[in-house]
């Protein structure tokens, strides 16, 4: 299939795997995660779309992703879309509550891997002066709200970084987008209240949240532009929500 290539990080759940099913049609696919099974089984499902290929591999841990995106054979080495997807919220804690566990957590998955994953990915990009990095970032790097604190400046991170791709790769004609979605219904809320599942159906109630789907449809969006053309920046809410923490739960 002589479809462009597109790299997703944290492809086995949430906007991550809604976006390996938009993008199915316009690109060959290599999907990263950890968990195996369900890189496997997203596999299988799109198989019949595409030509797709899987690496897992712990995205904070350096050595682990460097060496599996080395085992890409040629076929699938001119990467030209890396999406950034792979991230995580962990606890809602005053700072001077926090777990250092959590902090950790949070700037491994959301900045070390990215620039784990980006590194590796735009020499060559660079080298063919063609490509596309998505980074999905988060309202949360616009604006810190109560008991944020590092996770919004993880994805405060998120946003400097793009920025500083932006400009770092301008000579050589890769775009850079960074997306930032609102209050998304995912496995987000129930992996940063540690699987406290009504907790984290708590955060969704009283007005309609965005899907993953809505956010792979800017994804999708943003990657089928014209050449010229790079949406540097999209903040998407859900129509209910005007600020990270003004929510209207009474419409």
């Amino acid at each position: 299939m002589n479809k462009p290539i597109a790299l997703i990080t944290g492809a086995t759940s949430g906007i991550g795997e809604a976006t390996a099913r938009v993008l199915a049609a316009s690109h060959r696919l290599i999907l990263c995660g950890r968990r195996t099974e369900l890189l496997n089984n997203l596999q299988e499902e799109l198989q019949g779309d595409t030509d797709v290929t899987t690496l897992s591999f712990d995205i904070r841990e350096r050595i682990e992703a460097e060496q599996a995106l080395d085992s890409l054979d040629s076929h699938w080495q001119n990467i030209e879309v890396l999406i950034n997807n792979a991230g995580n919220a962990h606890g809602l804690d005053f700072i001077q509550e926090g777990s250092v566990e959590d902090w950790e957590a949070m700037l491994d998955i959301n900045v070390k891997g990215l620039l784990y994953v980006s590194k590796k990915i735009l020499p060559g990009m660079i080298a063919r002066k063609k490509g596309h990095v998505v980074n999905i970032g988060s309202i949360a790097g616009k604006e810190v709200y109560p008991k944020g604190n590092v996770y919004c400046a993880s994805k405060f991170a998120v946003d400097a970084i793009t920025q500083g791709m932006r400009l770092d790769l301008n000579p050589y004609g890769i775009r850079v987008t960074e997306i930032k979605p609102g209050l998304v219904n995912t496995e987000f809320s129930e992996v940063r209240f540690k699987g406290d599942k009504a907790r984290a159906a708590g955060v969704y109630e009283g007005y309609e949240p965005l899907t993953a789907p809505d956010i792979a449809d800017t994804v999708r969006y943003v990657v089928l532009a014209p050449p010229h053309v790079t949406i540097a920046e999209m903040v998407v809410l859900p129509t209910a929500q005007a600020s990270a923490t003004l929510v209207n739960k009474n419409g």
